[in-house]
């Protein structure tokens, strides 16, 4: 088997204002640094559309048509300080959840040893009843619900590295001790969530770091924290929100992981996969705002996957 790369093809519906940190050169970078001659062995596939109303599974009722009802019918609407929706904002919602699910099926069915999904617009932002830090849907939050009801998996486990605190996922699955979520992040930062001591019913796990930490620290904090957690919870599936803008250069933060941290913290994810639920690991791309860092940073997740596959 080999890695799956699912790619957005409407990834340009999705507008945001000139000069916005989410804008579609981030997914040229992504796309351009995996057209590399090293990842010719990858499976490709492109996204499709998906129904939108599963975000019906993990949002407040009435959450997806207040999200049509912001939807302008020309240029750009504004949802608050960063968040921007668009015409074709759901159309592109629509694809990045259909990457998700395609790449959850082709794992989880052994078409594909594990996937990454080269989508936007982001989605662990996006809380049970607010959308918001450049999010709309969180679609990680509904592939995880989805590989529950649709593929047998009791105990799904999202690991987030974006350096952003996921707020919204931890809001979603808060109360729920079937969904395992940990995420590492600088603190303080936006969006000003993410204490240890946000725990939920003991399946949240909170990992700040501080501005300046680099990749030793990091992985220091994920043996001792978050992978001894990871493997006492047993899951049957990993999904990971893979933000790169850890990276050293990311205009938005203020930590100084290299692309060899992302792929040590990949390799160790696939080592916890393999031990406890057949290697699955499907990976949905979150932040990253540097386009060289975000280009690394994918590359070396990315190969981190291959090695596995």
């Amino acid at each position: 088997m080999t890695t799956l790369l699912v790619s957005q093809r409407n990834f340009e519906s999705h507008v945001t204002p000139d000069g916005h940190p989410e804008r579609p050169d981030r997914l040229r970078a992504v796309e351009a640094a995996l057209s590399a001659e090293r990842f010719a062995p990858l499976l490709r596939r492109d996204a499709p559309s998906a129904d939108l109303n599963l975000a019906e599974l993990v949002h407040a009722p009435g959450y997806l048509e207040a999200l049509r009802r912001a939807r302008p019918a020309e240029g750009i609407g504004r949802i608050d300080e960063d968040t921007f929706i668009s015409s074709g904002s759901l159309d592109a919602c629509a694809t990045a959840l259909g990457g998700a699910l395609l790449a959850l099926e082709a794992v989880a069915l052994g078409e594909a040893a594990n996937a990454f999904c080269a989508v936007r617009p982001p989605g662990h932002h996006a809380e049970f009843e607010q959308p918001m830090g450049f999010c709309l849907v969180n679609t990680i939050a509904i592939a995880a619900r989805q590989a529950q009801r649709m593929h047998g998996a009791e105990r799904v486990a999202i690991v987030d590295f974006d350096v952003h605190h996921g707020n919204g996922t931890q809001d979603i699955f808060k109360a729920d001790a079937s969904v395992f979520y940990a995420s590492s992040h600088q603190m303080p930062l936006f969006p000003g969530t993410g204490s240890p001591l946000d725990q939920g019913v003991g399946n949240i796990h909170n990992l700040p770091l501080t501005a300046g930490s680099n990749g030793a620290v990091m992985r220091a904090a994920y043996d001792a924290r978050i992978f001894p957690a990871l493997e006492a919870f047993r899951p049957d599936f990993i999904l990971v929100s893979a933000g790169f803008d850890a990276d050293y250069r990311d205009p938005l933060a203020g930590l100084n992981w290299v692309p060899e941290d992302f792929a040590w913290l990949t390799l160790r994810l696939v080592e916890i996969a393999e031990r406890y639920c057949d290697g699955r690991i499907v990976s949905l791309l979150e932040g990253g705002y540097d386009r060289n860092g975000l280009a690394e940073g994918a590359a070396a997740h990315v190969a981190a996957l291959m090695g596995a596959a």
